[in-house]
């Protein structure tokens, strides 16, 4: 009778809050005179292990690269925000062989897979017949366990490349143990090693992540004189299948009008692009993939721009502003030198000014705005400006409103009268000093 109703309790026994003691106790209840708690946790160990007997399988060269996400994260840190970003790991390995290739990626979604598997094949150097993974809602659309439904781009991706899309059986991560294994080895081989070091973006993370993925491919099996790389040039490469002359490319196509600052916004990553001035208002047309956006208006492509997936932040070429956007935004960035050596070509009298208003204020920032007025009144004046300033010179006061007063009033064209001391001329009723003696 309990041999009957092992099935049942193998099935219940996975559902949240459900322990061999309630079990039990449902069981004693239903038959008094059953076993006691000891003896029937004993008899569902034995056929525990008897139903978890494993199959051993033999891969053929060529035949298989399975795929796999690893449970835990890689990050590297944003320079620029000091953010954190987490980023999942992909695995995929050649069973045969045990060649593997691991990459962290920005998201884990179908075009950052696409992009990882082209990846992969590459270090391969070649495609296998089938490649599996599990029923991850990113590739299997619609679970079957005879005739599963696959996520149409990858579909695409199969049959540019010649291979045939396979899934594990729903909660049967043994049907691919061979990645399931190489996650634990990227563990201990991989995150293990660079626990303790800081990446700044994710080509630098992924180039460390390969650099250790080398180590461990030409270290010999255990018990074994050969590595897996040395399995995989001896007697799996010949049998991979020839890539295509360029990797597949998913692209998407959406459409966008430019805002009054010039942007597009690509609303899958909610991230902004800039296109020329002149298009602002205008319906523009935006065709992406994972590295490139591009944007036309009509057949004109007016903007190529490399894909950022940071939120609510802007790519923006310099050329795309109108020029006193360019000339505002490139005076944010000058120092007092910068400014100096503008100020030289008016004059001497007018880099002089300059140098009295940076040394007006304790903190040299804060005359930055001054300088720049100044600046405009010199090119607004560029023949007046420095006459003015040899004027300015001769007050104790430096700043702005002085030189536009004296440039509004005209006085940097008034000759100054010299005046002419001439000696006093002796007169009897002019008494010196020694009258007072």
């Amino acid at each position: 009778h309990l041999e009957s109703m092992y099935s049942y309790f193998s099935v219940e026994l996975k559902k949240i809050g459900v322990t061999k003691y309630l079990l039990w106790q449902e069981y004693i209840t239903e038959n008094p005179g059953g076993f006691k708690y000891s003896r029937f946790c004993e008899l569902l160990g034995e056929f525990s292990k008897v139903k978890g007997a494993t199959l051993s399988f033999t891969h053929q060269p060529g035949e298989l690269i399975e795929v796999d996400f690893a449970g835990d994260k890689l990050s590297y840190i944003e320079r620029s925000t000091g953010q954190i970003i987490s980023c999942p790991v992909l695995v995929m390995i050649l069973p045969f062989s045990g060649l593997s290739y691991v990459e962290a990626l920005i998201d884990s979604t179908v075009p950052q897979i696409i992009k990882a598997l082209n990846n992969g094949l590459a270090s391969f150097e070649g495609a296998s017949k089938s490649i599996i993974s599990d029923n991850m809602k990113q590739w299997v659309k619609k679970g079957n366990r005879y005739e599963p439904e696959f996520n149409e781009t990858l579909v695409q991706w199969a049959n540019y490349n010649n291979i045939n899309l396979l899934a594990t059986r729903p909660y049967h991560p043994k049907d691919k143990a061979s990645v399931e294994n190489m996650v634990k080895i990227t563990y201990r081989r991989v995150y293990a090693k660079i626990r303790n070091e800081t990446f700044y973006s994710l080509k630098s993370l992924n180039k460390r992540i390969l650099e250790k993925l080398e180590e461990h491919h030409v270290l010999n099996f255990q018990k074994k004189t050969f590595s897996r790389k040395e399995l995989f040039e001896s007697e799996e490469k010949q049998t991979l299948q020839a890539l295509p002359l360029t990797p597949y490319v998913s692209k998407n196509y959406t459409q966008a009008k430019v805002q009054k600052n010039y942007h597009v916004v690509l609303g899958e990553d909610w991230h902004y692009y800039s296109v020329p001035y002149r298009y602002i208002g205008k319906q523009v047309r935006i065709i992406y993939c994972t590295d490139y956006v591009e944007i036309y208006f009509g057949n004109e492509r007016i903007a190529t721009h490399s894909r950022n997936y940071s939120k609510n932040n802007f790519t923006t070429e310099l050329s795309h502003r109108p020029n006193n956007h360019q000339a505002f935004l490139e005076s944010q960035t000058w120092n007092a030198n910068d400014y100096l050596k503008v100020a030289s070509k008016y004059g001497p009298s007018t880099e002089l000014y300059f140098k009295k208003v940076l040394d007006s204020k304790p903190n040299v920032d804060h005359t930055y705005q001054i300088c720049l007025g100044i600046l405009r009144l010199a090119k607004s004046h560029p023949k007046r400006i420095e006459r003015a300033c040899e004027r300015a010179l001769k007050g104790v006061r430096f700043n702005y409103s002085i030189l536009k007063n004296i440039l509004d009033n005209n006085m940097d064209k008034i000759e100054e009268s010299e005046v002419e001391f001439k000696k006093i001329p002796e007169h009897e009723n002019l008494r010196g000093a020694s009258t007072y003696k």
